[in-house]
């Protein structure tokens, strides 16, 4: 069983500029990432780790931390390193690159945001597992329970209407009588290889499962989640363990 593990730091970030590599904890973000794929890789054989990025500070940074078993030769062409760039699109092509370079054909594909670092070990082999019993699915992704339902607390305005209604119609009286919804967490993606074989344009299929991260878990995408994050740590308030 073969296992590529990628690692997707693009170097231009407007919501927390050079967010990747800033200091969190003592630490660049980058590296609790690293040190959970590094620990997840070194408990299995035929698991290799490839950082994609284009920018050659991220690739320095990551160079300094001396993880040896972390790839650093592919060189994200500057096409996919654009606002625009689909994370799939970014995936296949370090991907190809990885097959090409050792010579081999992956049969499981593992992406770790880098911003969304709140994740064990356990999280990684349980999603694993999880997908690698189910014959039938191509894919597999972290999820946590949302805090509000589409179903009783959420409204939006529909096209040609004056007054919102709930996004998703039905008679429940209280959330929790209502169907359980979850947020993406963007934590961690794990694919089979052949689900790159098909033309996706995002990660959800008709053979998509979801993995619900037992603690907190979430991403970065303005400077106040940094913040909450770093108080956090810094004050053991996790309630978990999440570097190995």
């Amino acid at each position: 069983m073969k296992t590529l593990i990628t690692i997707c730091a693009r170097g231009g970030s407007k919501g927390i500029p050079g967010k990747n590599i800033k200091e969190l904890n003592g630490h660049p973000l980058i590296y609790y990432t690293l040190m959970t794929a590094v620990t997840f890789a070194s408990e299995r054989e035929n698991v290799h780790i490839y950082l994609s990025t284009d920018s050659e500070e991220i690739r320095a940074v990551v160079q300094d931390l001396n993880f040896a078993s972390v790839n650093t030769s592919y060189i994200r062409p500057a096409k996919l390193a654009t606002d625009s760039a689909g994370k799939l699109a970014v995936i296949k092509d370090v991907l190809d690159f990885a097959e090409n370079e050792r010579g081999v054909v992956y049969d499981f594909v593992i992406d770790m945001d880098i911003t969304s670092p709140l994740r064990t070990v356990q999280d990684l082999e349980q999603a694993y597992n999880q997908l690698q019993g189910d014959s039938g699915a191509l894919n597999i992704f972290s999820v946590s329970p949302a805090n509000r339902n589409p179903y009783f607390n959420m409204v939006e305005y529909r096209e040609g209407e004056a007054y919102v209604k709930l996004v998703k119609e039905g008679n429940f009286l209280t959330r929790q009588s209502a169907p359980k919804v979850y947020d993406m967490n963007a934590s961690f993606y794990i694919f089979k290889r052949e689900f790159f074989n098909f033309s996706y344009s995002n990660n959800i299929t008709n053979k998509t499962l979801i993995y619900v991260v037992p603690h907190i878990c979430f991403d970065l995408d303005h400077p106040i989640d940094f913040d909450f994050m770093s108080f956090l740590l810094k004050n053991n308030k996790l309630g978990f363990n999440f570097l190995p």
